[in-house]
């Protein structure tokens, strides 16, 4: 399966209104400087985010978007299927040889469980821990 930019980016949007969540609105601008994004590539896909339901937005002069419910009841999974449509990583794998559309089943499970499981808030809160040290390792 492959995540497009309107997946990638549409996370991007979530984890930023997560991140200020219960602070108010949020401008796309400000999202899109903060990110380096063009604002009008995430006009166009906050317009399904709102129309299913995971954001709200604010018109106005101090206007914007919030997420609609909190960041801990919004899994990844459910903005993925907004932008990208069904978790399929094969097309008609009712087709396919019964081995290889066992893996094909296991392998949309696995990635399903995997986005499911992984809220905007977990997302929002995740800080790359790992670090090298300084050290240089030669092979």
């Amino acid at each position: 399966m492959r995540i497009s930019t309107k997946g990638r980016y549409g996370l991007t949007i979530m984890i930023e209104l997560a991140k200020q969540f219960g602070e108010g609105p949020v401008p796309l601008r400000q999202i899109a400087s903060d990110n380096d994004l063009s604002e009008a590539y995430l006009e166009q896909l906050v317009s399904p985010l709102r129309n299913s339901g995971l954001v709200k937005s604010v018109r106005g002069a101090h206007g914007g978007y919030m997420l609609s419910k909190p960041p801990h009841l919004i899994s990844a999974g459910d903005v993925i299927r907004v932008l990208e449509g069904p978790i399929q990583p094969v097309e008609g794998i009712e087709n396919e040889a019964p081995p290889q559309r066992e893996l094909w089943l296991r392998i949309r499970d696995a990635v399903k469980t995997v986005l499911d499981t992984t809220t905007i808030e977990d997302l929002a809160k995740f800080s790359d821990t790992s670090s090298d040290d300084g050290y240089m390792y030669y092979i």
